[in-house]
């Protein structure tokens, strides 16, 4: 099965064509493979993309062809993502001010570690 259907059948996007451009983008994979929108999945394979607050990872335990109720498309997969960061979590990152423009090296490495995605 297509990973942009699965992706859209189980409601973890809001529609095809959303899911089919997070693949383009390069942010989706597939047991750490880049997937293209047309990428089979299968049960348990692992997908994992970045949300806009956090890193998704999902375990693929049923394939559905089409798009389903919320209560049988949660059933569908396995959710091991970090629990969402909370209000206070998310202003302790800190926005940058308006008209700075782009973070140097050394303070994307800052900001990546106070997200706790370093490596290294």
């Amino acid at each position: 099965m297509r990973i942009d259907v699965w992706l859209w059948a189980v409601r973890l996007t809001k529609s095809r064509s959303v899911a089919a451009e997070l693949c383009r983008s390069g942010r989706v994979r597939i047991n750490d493979k880049v997937a293209k929108p047309s990428s089979a999945v299968a049960v348990g394979d692992s997908v994992t993309w970045r949300d806009p607050l956090r890193d998704r990872i999902v375990e693929v335990v049923e394939l559905l062809p089409k798009r389903v109720g919320a209560p049988i498309a949660a059933k569908a997969y396995l959710d091991h993502s970090p629990a969402l960061p909370t209000r206070v979590e998310r202003e302790a990152v800190g926005l940058r001010d308006r008209g700075t423009g782009r973070p140097t090296k050394r303070e994307r490495r800052e900001i990546d570690r106070l997200r706790g995605r370093h490596e290294g």
